[in-house]
């Protein structure tokens, strides 16, 4: 908080002021609050103190986290320094309100208050400090600029900088609380502490960066990553000491054991890295507990209390309520101290936000201590306060998940059902904003959604085995399953492009009811969704007016009994079928066995649901793993044939990002891009693509209508021009393009050794003026993605729906050959037939090139070419109609 209570002018209630600042200095902040709310009745007809009493209301309502209150009261406070001419002191108020609203989890209204606009994170130069800041004249910073106030100007540029680092955008934020520190050099602490925070963040992301290079094979990227992580975490420890330092010498407890908090966090995430040694930690422990012994009763305490009884030496980065932790600093009794004086502290305050977290945190400890009775009297505590006035939605999910588990270890399994859900509709609501109110921490998705979502989705599964279920209920159990694990898809695309870009193109309608309103355009196709669980995977087959169909993947043994496959097992067999497929350029024919295998295991299941005379389309929907491998060239061994020449096959994140719709396609523009030349990327070798000429050749063939961009002229600019001047509703890129584990590492390979990156694509692709002007087809040849990191394919099935794309077709590996320029011609020939679909057209095209040795040589096609090497990798994305 940037200011301090103020003394009114007037003498009559001054009396009841001057009691309020007693009470609240003393932390009697109940008191104070009685004392001045009776002043403002006295001070009705009287703005100026009137605007001092609010102002000091605000405050405490903090202190004790009234938020909405605190709002009330520095609204009040504004209009009441407007009505006297003070807007020095209007401008102040902006801060204040802007630090509850990022208090609330909603930094970008903080933002709009503080400067009047938000800058994108895309056009932030990396130069720090080298972008001037610009604000409306209204703005809070803006107010303390032109009235030469040095407070006000710390205070909006503090905020602001807090602001940012809560929307995930370092760099500004620390540019912001730079700026607020060159106002004053001596600083405030909080700009301090809020530095550490930014710089910590930053440096988390760093790490998160040389993690992806490596894994992409990197190894000069890494390196600058690993060096800019390690200093930024260095930079994070010296701001947090120095903020430490200034709290204790201005005898400012509350911010001296924040500061002292984010230390000693900071020293439990990067135990490993040693950025605090255990002296200094075990020292700022210490302190913490002593100065948190006499902190008056306020949020600060509470929340002090449950990170200090929750804090190991080295933490697994992820939130304390979803694991048990089990390397405590603290002993059990310790702990179970904390945690109950955190729950009378936030009882005394009667703040339900409070009151909720700590009440949770206590049940926490009885769960991880497996006390369940105990456990669920505090979780449901916690559920109740977290509930009224939906005052912590922020907090609502973990008590109910966390309910959830300990009703499942009491065997009360449709109550914990009953819980996990609650749970999964309370993150659904509040997912688009990420942040974790309150707690200065966004919620990592793995650690928070991943997990809920795939427990709930287990659990009604699990539900389904047990005793006899009524058809309809089993209907509706297993509809509710697909919702879940079509939120989780959604879901972690979201999370891999840290936006909502992908959010807007979204259809309200749930899966079920897409089925049913699609019928005609779903007709002869089939969809199978996988979800992978501890321990097993299953699949869920839909089609289009029929009940949806459940299996767990299971092996069928020589006895004829079957078993259920471990997940485990089944994520080995898919990394040996891809590794098969992919050496298949060394070996003259395939080896179909592991192929066979997992036809077995995934689609002969349902093979009597799948006849080939109703079903002509299967559309998979992927979880993890299995995205990484094209089901094309699952091998069905009775038959003799691939999946390929029974269905077409497609794939797409979400049914609800698919549009289904038939364009015509006679006579379309394209525009053709390509690179023959090798390259370097931040320090990676991309090689030659010899076979390029011949594909880009073999596409101008059946698009006269083209541009093209090759080489030196394919570079970023020229393609944001080409589609800024004319619409091409074919889009073919015969270039490298990588997919890497964050967002950041997905580009496309162009000449002058320059890289077109996910958000410059879109960028590009958002100039259409109207969607009709959009692109139907994005075809990418020759790509790679990082093997290790299921996330990376999420860039490749997400790349097409994220810049706004209908379909794309791409590889999942890349194949120097010019198999892919066969390939690509024979499904453009297709693509162009109006009677066929973009799954079909890509079937057609992989069933010639299976057919290889049969056709005549007049079609001049390699014989080498039947190995699914050269056409399996090729996969249809989004609409395939």
């Amino acid at each position: 908080m940037f200011g301090q209570v103020v003394s009114a002018q007037t003498k009559n209630p001054s009396v009841l002021v001057e009691q309020g600042i007693k009470d609240y200095d003393a932390g009697n902040f109940q008191n104070a609050v009685k004392y001045w709310q009776e002043a403002l009745n006295q001070y009705k007809n009287n703005p100026s103190d009137a605007a001092v009493v609010n102002e000091n209301l605000a405050r405490v309502y903090q202190q004790i986290g009234r938020n909405k209150e605190a709002i009330e009261s520095l609204s009040a406070a504004m209009r009441n320094y407007g009505a006297v001419g003070n807007i020095e002191q209007v401008g102040r108020m902006q801060s204040e309100l802007a630090q509850v609203y990022s208090n609330l989890g909603q930094p970008r209204k903080a933002i709009a208050l503080l400067c009047g606009q938000l800058v994108d994170k895309s056009k932030i130069s990396n130069n720090q400090g080298s972008q001037e800041i610009k604000c409306t004249p209204e703005s809070a910073e803006q107010i303390a600029t032109k009235h030469n106030d040095k407070r006000g100007k710390i205070a909006a540029l503090g905020i602001l900088g807090e602001a940012y680092r809560l929307i995930g955008n370092y760099d500004q934020a620390i540019q912001y609380l730079h700026a607020a520190q060159q106002v004053s050099p001596e600083s405030d602490f909080l700009v301090l502490n809020s530095l550490g925070n930014a710089y910590r963040n930053r440096a988390q992301l760093y790490e998160l960066e040389a993690n992806s290079a490596k894994e992409a094979g990197i190894v000069s990227k890494e390196k600058e990553f690993t060096n800019k992580s390690a200093a930024d975490y260095n930079q994070a420890r010296e701001y947090f000491q120095n903020s430490i330092k200034l709290a204790h010498s201005q005898k400012q407890p509350i911010a001296e054991i924040r500061g002292l908090l984010n230390l000693i966090q900071l020293g439990s995430q990067t135990n490993e890295i040693k950025v605090i040694d255990d002296e200094i930690f075990h020292n700022a422990h210490e302190d913490a507990l002593k100065i948190l012994k006499d902190l008056p009763d306020s949020a600060t305490k509470v929340y002090g209390a449950i990170d200090l009884a929750y804090l190991q030496r080295h933490s697994q980065g992820t939130s304390i309520f979803t694991y048990c932790p089990t390397q405590i600093v603290l002993s059990d009794n310790e702990a179970l101290n904390l945690l109950e004086s955190s729950v009378l502290t936030s009882n005394k305050l009667q703040d339900n936000r409070l009151q909720s977290y700590a009440d949770g945190a206590l049940g926490h400890f009885w769960e991880c201590h497996k006390d369940m009775k105990q456990a669920l009297k505090y979780t449901n505590a916690a559920i109740i306060t977290a509930d009224k006035n939906l005052s912590a939605k922020d907090s609502l999910y973990l008590w109910e998940w966390q309910a959830g588990r300990i009703l499942d270890q009491q065997n009360r399994k449709e109550e914990a059902i009953a819980s996990y859900q609650r749970a999964f509709e309370t993150l659904e609501d509040i997912r688009q904003d990420i942040l974790t109110a309150e707690r200065d921490v966004q919620f990592d998705f793995r650690d928070v959604v991943r997990p809920l979502y795939r427990t709930l989705a287990r659990s009604r599964l699990e539900l389904l085995e047990v005793g006899a279920i009524a058809d309809k209920q089993r209907a509706k159990e297993l509809s509710q399953v697909v919702e879940i694990i079509d939120a989780l898809k959604l879901a972690e695309l979201q999370n891999y492009f840290g936006n909502d870009c992908i959010l807007s193109r979204l259809n309200p309608k749930p899966v079920g009811e897409l089925l049913e309103d699609n019928s005609a355009a779903f007709k002869n196709t089939g969809f199978l969704s996988s979800i992978i669980l501890d321990g097993k995977t299953g699949i869920l087959l839909q089609l289009p007016n029929q009940t949806t169909k459940f299996k767990w993947i299971e092996d069928l043994n020589q006895e004829g009994t079957s078993k259920i496959v471990s997940s485990d097992r089944l994520q080995k067999k898919i990394a040996e079928f891809r590794r098969g497929l992919i050496k298949g350029e060394e070996e003259v024919n395939y080896d179909t066995t592991t192929a066979a295998e997992l036809y077995d295991w995934i689609i002969r299941p349902f093979a009597e649901d799948i006849k080939p005379e109703t079903v002509k389309t299967l559309v998979f929907i992927q979880d993890g793993f299995l995205r990484s491998v094209p089901m094309a060239a699952l091998y069905d061994r009775q038959e003799k044939k691939y999946l390929i020449e029974t269905y077409a096959v497609a794939t797409t994140p979400s049914l609800r990002l698919t549009t289904p719709k038939v364009r015509d396609r006679s006579t379309q523009k394209a525009l053709i891009l390509g690179l023959t030349q090798k390259a370097t990327i931040d320090g990676k070798a991309f090689d030659a693509l010899f076979s390029v000429p011949e594909e880009v050749s073999a596409v101008k063939s059946l698009f006269p209508n083209y541009t093209d961009l090759i080489d030196d002229n394919f570079v970023p600019e020229n393609f944001k021009e080409k589609l800024e001047k004319t619409t091409y509703p074919v889009v073919h890129v015969a270039s490298h393009a990588q997919f890497g584990i964050i967002a950041n590492d997905t580009f496309i390979v162009t000449g002058k050794n320059q890289k077109l990156t996910i958000n410059q694509l879109e960028n590009s692709l958002q100039n259409f003026k109207s969607k009709l002007d959009s692109v139907e087809l994005l075809v990418l040849t020759a790509c790679e993605t990082a093997v290790g990191d299921d996330r990376a394919t999420l860039g490749l099935a997400g790349v097409a729906l994220q810049v706004g794309v209908k379909s794309a077709i791409a590889s999942l590996w890349s194949v120097t050959d010019t198999s892919t320029s066969e390939l690509v011609k024979t499904f453009y020939i297709n693509y162009r037939n109006a009677g066929m679909s973009i799954a079909e057209a890509l079937q057609k095209a992989q069933i010639r090139m299976i057919n290889a040795k049969k056709l005549p040589p007049s079609e001049g096609i390699n014989i080498k070419y039947d190995n699914p090497v050269y056409w399996a990798p090729m996969i249809a994305i989004g609409n395939w109609l």
